[in-house]
């Protein structure tokens, strides 16, 4: 056969596959009802597992034995899919206990966030909550979370994760660990600035202070005055208190123009940067579960059984609801050696029926599933 014969015969091949996948789909529309009606799982584990044994047994040809495997496994995870929209629409399945709101209040509340006035945590509080806003700093992340936690601040902003250096993990850790949740975010540019004592003299400069994160962002500047000590501190605003308090005009700090104009210093050399895109995004973080009708963005964390497949179907939910993901991460689980549970991003409001869907379908498949945030 020519290549036109050999495709047209897949072409009659695959419209007889298509008609017998319908046929199947119908059939698993029963299933549904019938679990409804007798009030059953959709996912039966055993007899998954047990259909695909079989499945592939039964391939004569031992070369696709493999593939036709892989083929079910995908044509039952559709079916299951159609289930929980099937049992979603009887209103068999749990709902999202999260609270519209029209939006977040940002007058009349108390907000913390970690470092000191100056750092840059307190200028992505400033940029979201205004520049009245009623804050105040704490020593820790951990620390703000409590704040929140007991009551004695409404909100903390929290680094969630920067473009250069990616996510920042215990903030991700802390989200889990703490009955907080997102309800916004805010994106602030970085922009590092070497600053001074007033009247200092950049040739003069001898030590330099700063986040360790902050002189390896500035790290082709330093390189240029390798001569220079270069001394780690707890944060940016942190570095440029130090320079005021120790009066030296041989020591510097790298630190944001907000730092600078609280101490009082003078910037010697502004923008010093390796990546003038270099971005740092900001949670907003309350006790309640809360939405804005406006929200775009879902942030969860899951655990998955231990198994091969397992996260390739989680993700799957997305595709088949047609929402896209914008960010996954993994972070170790404590006392289980090499196992993971994954914190994900997605575009959508929880009042979408395919972001319920997907949420619910997740939930049911899912070892464990915390909904962090939709902001």
């Amino acid at each position: 056969m020519d290549l036109s014969e050999i495709r047209n015969y897949i072409d009659s091949v695959d419209r007889e596959l298509v008609r017998l996948f319908e046929k199947r789909m119908d059939l698993c529309r029963e299933v549904a009802e019938y679990k409804i009606q007798n009030q059953k799982q959709v996912l039966d584990t055993k007899r998954e597992k047990e259909k695909l044994e079989k499945i592939m047994e039964n391939t004569a040809n031992s070369a696709y034995r493999k593939s036709s495997g892989e083929l079910f496994r995908q044509i039952m995870a559709m079916s299951r899919k159609m289930q929980y929209q099937i049992m979603s629409d009887y209103g068999m399945m749990e709902k999202v206990d999260f609270r519209q709101v029209d939006a977040v209040e940002k007058t009349g509340v108390k907000i913390v966030y970690q470092g000191v006035e100056g750092a840059y945590a307190h200028e992505a509080t400033l940029q979201y909550f205004g520049e009245e806003a009623d804050c105040y700093h704490v020593q820790t992340w951990r620390d703000a979370m409590e704040e929140v936690k007991d009551g004695r601040a409404d909100y903390a902003v929290l680094p969630y994760e920067n473009s250069t250096a990616g996510a920042i993990t215990q903030v991700h850790d802390l989200l889990l660990k703490y009955d907080n949740y997102i309800v916004g975010n805010v994106f602030l540019k970085v922009e590092h600035n070497l600053i001074g004592l007033p009247g200092a003299d950049l040739s003069k400069i001898q030590r330099v202070y700063s986040h360790p994160q902050a002189l390896m962002q500035s790290d082709g500047y330093l390189y240029r005055h390798r001569q220079w000590q270069k001394i780690s501190m707890g944060n940016t605003a942190e570095s440029a208190k130090k320079v005021l308090e120790d009066g030296d005009p041989s020591q510097a700090a790298i630190a944001g123009k907000t730092a600078a104009k609280i101490y009082g210093l003078e910037i010697l050399d502004s923008d010093i940067q390796d990546n003038d895109l270099n971005t740092t995004r900001f949670v907003v973080v309350g006790r309640e579960k809360i939405y804005t009708k406006t929200a775009e963005k879902v942030s969860i964390c899951f655990e998955i059984p231990h198994e091969s497949g397992s996260l390739y179907e989680m993700l799957s939910h997305f595709i088949y609801n047609d929402l896209n993901m914008t960010k996954i991460e993994s972070r170790p689980i404590e006392g289980r050696n090499w196992e993971y549970r994954f914190f994900v991003d997605f575009e959508g409001n929880l009042s979408d029926g395919a972001v319920e869907n997907a949420l619910r379908s997740i939930r049911e498949e899912a070892v464990f599933l915390k909904i962090l945030g939709n902001y």
